[in-house]
């Protein structure tokens, strides 16, 4: 994935060259099918995966939580790695995701503040998303 394409990654937005290159360099698309399974409660965290085009669905405790581009999932289990996954993620229409191994993850919260910042307030919305809807 170019460069010029991440800047466009509103949760991305405010990395450095220097972040922008290393997701370049180390993370992967993948195309996923409508109803493709891409992470199973229980499963070893390995990486999170930011939605590019197409729509997910978190589903957890007999919800279903859509899921656009721009969007990440898969960070909780690699910010509490011994969690593992914590809901079943699928492609709920055809979608094209941006994975980002665990590692390098790891690195850019530690190394990005924006991006860590953008984080915690996507994590911080859906934990008043969920206490207001619970």
């Amino acid at each position: 994935m170019s460069v010029d394409e991440l800047r466009n990654v509103p949760l991305l937005s405010g990395l450095t060259d220097a972040g922008f290159e290393r997701i370049a360099r180390c993370s992967a698309e993948l195309e996923a099918s409508p109803g493709q399974v891409l992470a199973l409660p229980g499963d070893a965290p390995s990486g999170a995966f930011v939605i590019l085009d197409g729509h997910g669905a978190v589903e957890l405790r007999g919800r279903s939580i859509d899921i656009g581009p721009g969007e990440i999932v898969g960070e909780l289990a690699l910010l509490v790695p011994d969690a593992g996954r914590t809901a079943r993620v699928r492609a709920a229409t055809a979608a094209r995701c941006l994975t980002l191994p665990r590692e390098d993850f790891l690195a850019l919260v530690e190394s990005e503040p924006s991006f860590a910042l953008g984080l915690l307030r996507e994590l911080a919305e859906r934990l008043v998303d969920t206490h207001r809807s619970g």
